[in-house]
């Protein structure tokens, strides 16, 4: 694996890529923060230490009023502009790229996947409604992705947990898998039935395991 940073300018201020790259990658995963931190959220860190060994390159995507130094994350509008304009750097290297992100970035990620045709879409700590406002859902965003999903949602979190997720839909149903114990940043605690390390494992192979089989469906068509 090698590592490297792009800088992309766009509509919506300047965007960093940190690339881990696979020695032989089959496709590209590239994944954006949330609306609370950066790339340094221990699920996306996880995923780009596992992932290139599997064939598959991470590109951890920094949004532009993150790279500014900004506290508060821009409108839903300008973060898919930004996104928008990030994606022909993405899929530069001629390889399928499945859009991704953890709870902003995965409502990003599925606003745009149709039109930007990913290859798939992975939503990390799907937002699915405000803490205490199921009323208040999001799910049309997901299951509107167009797209196949795997959606990965903490077992606790006070965004959405699993059992509040609708049933896929027709077309592109998406997978859900749950992380036991998760938090909407996936702590689980230390008195939980598994350890932080096995927590981010079931991410990483449920992901990995997800972008392999996807892989083999667009290699297969």
């Amino acid at each position: 694996m090698s590592t490297r940073t792009q800088s992309v300018d766009t509509p919506a201020g300047e965007a960093r890529v940190t690339w881990h790259t696979a020695r032989e990658a089959r496709l590209v995963l590239a994944v954006s923060h949330g609306a609370g931190g950066g790339i340094e959220a221990r699920d996306l860190q996880a995923l780009a230490a596992a992932l290139p060994a599997r064939g598959i390159t991470v590109a951890l995507v920094e949004q532009p009023w993150r790279v500014a130094g900004k506290k508060v994350a821009a409108a839903p509008k300008v973060l898919d502009e930004g996104w928008r304009a990030l994606w022909p750097a993405l899929a530069g290297a001629g390889l399928p790229v499945v859009a991704g992100g953890r709870s902003a970035g995965a409502r990003v990620a599925c606003r745009t996947a149709a039109e930007l045709d990913a290859a798939g879409v992975l939503a990390l700590a799907f937002p699915l409604h405000p803490p205490g406002r199921p009323e208040k859902s999001r799910a049309q965003e997901l299951l509107g992705a167009g797209r196949p999903a795997l959606v990965v949602q903490g077992g606790r979190d006070p965004f959405g947990r699993p059992e509040e997720f609708p049933p896929p839909g027709a077309g592109d149903p998406y997978r859900l898998v749950e992380v036991p114990y998760g938090d909407h940043g996936f702590a689980v605690p230390k008195k939980a039935e598994l350890t932080q390390e096995e927590a981010l494992a079931v991410i990483t192979e449920a992901v990995g395991g997800w972008l392999e089989e996807l892989s083999d469906v667009l290699s297969a068509t």
